[in-house]
């Protein structure tokens, strides 16, 4: 869940991510010295929704209605071999990236009232964060640092519920991709 370390997240807030575990020995290091998120939990992953619902309003009847929804989506392979930048941030962009917007889109098709990153961004931006609040010297460094180490090829089969409960963040639930 880029954007949120956790001095910025707040008790009850919720993500749903498609973790990268083929991944995480590549970028693990880099992500536990230059992203927060990490550092708070946060294992290396492709966001579909943040922020989701808050806790309080996740209960049973909601969790069979986002496994009724990512039910209803394939698992496929993304390939992760190029880097990207917003500002001050370090990302991978997963190839082909529809899947990840598919699933972002029938999320808040279900959901409207939780737009991705509060509605802040035109566009939805699959990716996996590296770093983040960076300068570009330091973006550069990663950058450098894992190019030999690429591609990986993930296969998603899974979308998972965090929840972050003052402090870090934890899985709450996982929903397989049928």
């Amino acid at each position: 869940m880029a954007g949120d370390d956790s001095s910025e997240s707040q008790a009850g807030q919720s993500g749903l991510v498609v973790r990268v575990p083929e991944l995480e020995p590549v970028v693990r290091a880099w992500r536990e010295r230059l992203d927060p998120s990490a550092v708070a939990g946060v294992p290396a992953h492709v966001t579909v929704l943040f922020p989701f619902l808050d806790e309080t309003r996740i209960d049973s009847g909601t969790l069979a209605a986002i496994d009724g929804v990512i039910g209803c989506h394939q698992p496929f392979e993304a390939r992760f071999e190029h880097f990207g930048r917003f500002p001050g941030t370090l990302y991978l962009a997963p190839e082909p990236d529809a899947s990840f917007r598919r699933l972002t889109e029938a999320i808040v098709q279900r959901w409207p009232e939780t737009p991705p990153y509060g509605g802040q961004f035109d566009d939805i931006v699959p990716h996996l964060t590296i770093a983040q609040a960076q300068d570009d010297a330091v973006l550069d460094v990663a950058e450098a640092g894992l190019h030999g180490r690429l591609p990986v090829i993930a296969r998603v089969s899974s979308v998972d519920l965090f929840v972050h409960d003052g402090s870090q963040w934890q899985q709450r639930a996982s929903f397989a991709l049928r």
